[in-house]
């Protein structure tokens, strides 16, 4: 058996290399959002053509971020979702609503001091964890006989 798992959460961060090294060794393959954030937010210009303001760029941008996220999540068997204490996690709790929504397990990566800002929707996850490695230690354990 060998599953696929969209990695959602922040794209400044090197989580997704650390988490996909502790997992080298699973019959996985890893999805994620654009890690480039340059192309990412050019992307709408790349295909449409450029607009007329940066609202409208965004705009552009996000429709085609959208279909590559919603395609990619639709494709995966299980979502692994990180919240960091850094950035703004907006995209991240977009993707693991539409995981759950799409019936997809999600396992949510969460530090403690977020409990309570996530709690709905650790509520709604199959599994919450702190760490990348517990991630991985959940994900190892389907693999189990």
């Amino acid at each position: 058996m060998e599953l696929s798992v969209y990695l959602a959460g922040e794209i400044h961060s090197s989580w997704r290399k650390e988490l996909k090294a502790l997992a080298s060794e699973l019959p996985v393959t890893f999805y994620n959002p654009m890690e480039n954030h340059e192309r990412s937010d050019s992307i709408g210009e790349e295909i449409l053509g450029e607009q007329p303001n940066a609202i409208l760029k965004d705009e552009a941008a996000s429709s085609i971020n959208n279909l590559r996220t919603q395609i990619l999540l639709q494709k995966s068997d299980v979502v692994i979702a990180l919240f960091g204490e850094s950035y703004k996690q907006w995209n991240t709790a977009m993707d693991a609503a539409t995981a759950i929504t799409l019936g997809k397990p999600l396992i949510l990566i969460r530090p403690e001091k977020l409990h309570h800002a996530l709690k709905e929707l650790s509520n709604k996850a199959q599994v919450v964890v702190e760490t990348p490695e517990q991630a991985v230690a959940a994900l190892s354990y389907i693999f189990e006989s």
